[in-house]
């Protein structure tokens, strides 16, 4: 009786200094309540002094700590764009006289309403993820997604922002495709997942743009790329099916029947489909003949156009099996689809499905390396703002000179990966805009799955190492990093994995018969020679010079191998080719005439890692047929398969 009145009260006090915002847990002895119990008089004078002493102990205890300071400060950002010296000064650098200035008032503007306005909307969206109703009150089957008030308003603010517009307006031209770039890599981190559904949008428009726009997608066109948040459309991108999923060729099995009036029926399941609450989507599927037959392979697949909705806001006979328990990006709603009959309208020539999706995937991927910078500089921003206020040991942690190291290893990464970023999406506006040499559009087609592959590795690494300089804290989950990490994760996946895009790189190679890689290597020269009369970047440039030697050695080795020693040599040789072109852009900053010592630095440091793995592996006989052999009977020696 005693033990369960003691808990009663123990478990009221808590609930009330929960309630108060004071709660702590106990520790030590338990605190006695007296009523219910049978005692002396001299007894209840014992037992009244000491709950009187409780509670006075319980008074001062939460005086003291109504007055005590918050044992950390949190981290913040401002403006993130006047914030970002390096965007600044790459945007000063390359960017014509009135162009800059339109565009860095825009900007300043923009980087006020993120902070403001978006920031606390990312989070609105993290902790309200999306619902899935399948059936109503009365048994009715809906399928459908609730999604939060914060996600439709990043939607109408995308619009509003021309995050999808600036691209297909091209009102400066050849540069209106880095402006885009450089509003989506602000808005990123603030986007609350919303990046995603964007990628996907653009990687539509650019389809519909390359086939020409036809007339039957010129409304889709125009909606993608409108700027009125009651006319914009975002775009779902249905690839992935049960069988795979960079391997569409033998794993896509949606069939596509063609109906009388031209359209047709799409039957299959689809079962991966980011932002399932899109308007619209493309998708792959086999179109089958009189007899019911579809060809296999790549060869089979046509690429066909999609409503989700009719006008009255039904789902185009698709059916929502479930949404997706991700790790992360749980902002956004991603579902696994039945398609009954979801009427759809063929867009590519007949068996040209894969060839179509090409311009999509450039878009993806580029879209997928902004995500991977935008992370980074976000979690070095809150890791710099943090050393600033953190004391531990007796002073700051900017004082401490192994910490500063940390982060400014962190930071030279995402220097690095910012400025091949911005080397894309120049390229890809000269492409655009018709502007584009067939040298240039050679290298564009290469550094794509090279950047990709490469930032999506960082992003993870700079993520977990940005997070432990908070130290527990970046542990918590409402301290805001986990997410950051979480959401960090899947950009080495989405897209292709990095072996997936180390053979893309390959194919790249081959396709072109060693033209891209001679367009690389010359490009990579003469970005070098700009540097020629700078001493101090000197020690950088023989590295970088050095590494191209080493890489052409390779290749003339590797052109008398078996074809599986390049396969082996894969991702070494895509992060051989990201270092050494990277270097190169970062020594490139370094010579500007207004280059700070800091870009000098940058680049130094870039060079001194090895900048060519794939030469030091090949030395060491990891390409080799024993090699493989070796691989296997590790990862199987001691397994019972």
């Amino acid at each position: 009786m005693f033990v369960c009145h003691l808990s009663l009260w123990r478990s009221s006090v808590n609930y009330k200094l929960w309630q108060s915002g004071h709660f702590l847990p106990w520790g030590g002895c338990q605190m006695l309540s007296i009523k219910g119990i049978n005692t002396t008089v001299g007894q209840e004078q014992q037992a009244g002094m000491k709950e009187k002493q409780v509670l006075e102990d319980l008074e001062m205890h939460l005086a003291r700590r109504d007055t005590e300071a918050l044992f950390q400060e949190q981290p913040e950002t401002g403006n993130q764009y006047l914030e970002d010296t390096l965007l600044q000064s790459y945007l000063k650098t390359h960017l014509p006289p009135k162009v800059l200035e339109e565009v860095h008032q825009d900007l300043e503007r923009f980087g006020n309403r993120l902070l403001t306005k978006i920031q606390p909307l990312s989070w609105e969206c993290e902790l309200n993820p999306p619902v899935f109703q399948q059936y109503n009150a009365w048994g009715q089957r809906v399928d459908h997604i609730h999604t939060c008030s914060a996600w439709r308003r990043m939607k109408e603010i995308s619009a509003e922002e021309g995050l999808i517009a600036e691209a297909y307006e091209k009102r400066y031209s050849n540069w209106s495709r880095l402006y885009q770039a450089v509003k989506l890599y602000l808005f990123s981190s603030s986007s609350g997942g919303f990046s995603c559904p964007l990628a996907m949008t653009d990687g539509a428009a650019k389809v519909i743009e390359s086939l020409g726009i036809p007339g039957s997608l010129k409304n889709a066109f125009d909606r993608l790329t409108s700027r009125d948040p009651e006319k914009f459309w975002t775009s779902g991108q249905w690839m992935t099916e049960r069988r795979g999923g960079s391997d569409v060729a033998n794993g896509t099995e949606t069939v596509a029947r063609k109906q009388s009036d031209g359209t047709y029926r799409l039957y299959g399941f689809k079962w991966f489909t980011s932002a399932a609450d899109s308007d619209m989507a493309l998708t792959l599927a086999r179109i089958a003949d009189a007899e019911g037959e579809c060809t296999q392979g790549s060869k089979g697949l046509s690429l066909f156009f999609l409503r989700v909705r009719d006008e009255e806001g039904k789902l185009n006979n698709i059916q929502v099996q479930r949404l997706k328990d991700k790790l992360g990006t749980r902002q956004m709603a991603t579902a696994e689809l039945w398609l009954q009959g979801a009427r759809a309208e063929l867009i590519s020539a007949e068996g040209r499905g894969v060839a179509a999706i090409s311009n999509m995937l450039n878009i993806t991927r580029i879209h997928n390396v902004i995500g991977a910078v935008a992370s980074m500089r976000r979690m070095i921003s809150l890791s710099r703002d943090y050393a600033c206020k953190r004391v531990a040991f007796g002073k700051l942690l900017k004082d401490h000179p192994l910490h500063m190291q940390t982060i400014a290893r962190m930071e030279v990464q995402v220097r690095g990966a910012f400025l091949l970023l911005m080397e894309i999406v120049c390229l890809l506006g000269l492409a655009e805009t018709n502007l584009a040499s067939e040298q240039e559009q050679l290298l564009l087609r290469l550094l794509v799955p090279v950047a990709k592959l490469y930032t999506g590795k960082q992003a993870s690494a700079v993520a977990v190492e940005a997070m432990e300089s908070f130290g527990g804290q970046g542990y918590m989950e409402d301290a805001g990093l986990p997410v950051i990490l979480r959401d960090a994760l899947v950009l080495s996946i989405w897209e292709g994995t990095t072996n997936i895009l180390s053979l893309d790189v390959l194919r790249s190679l081959a396709k072109s018969q060693g033209q891209v890689m001679a367009v690389f290597l010359s490009t990579v020269q003469k970005k070098l020679e700009l540097a020629s009369g700078t001493e101090e970047l000197s020690p950088a440039v023989q590295r970088a010079r050095e590494a191209i030697g080493s890489l052409r050695q390779f290749m003339v080795a590797a052109g008398s191998e078996q074809a599986l020693t390049m396969e082996l040599a894969a991702r070494d040789f895509s992060y051989s080719l990201a270092r050494i072109y990277t270097g190169a852009l970062l020594v490139e900053h370094a010579a500007r005439p207004d280059a700070s010592s800091t870009d000098v630095c940058a680049a130094l440091r870039w060079c001194n890692q090895e900048l060519c793995p794939v030469a030091v592996e090949s030395g060491r006989g990891s390409y080799g047929g024993g090699a493989a052999l070796q691989d296997s009977a590790l990862v199987f020696g001691n397994s019972r398969l």
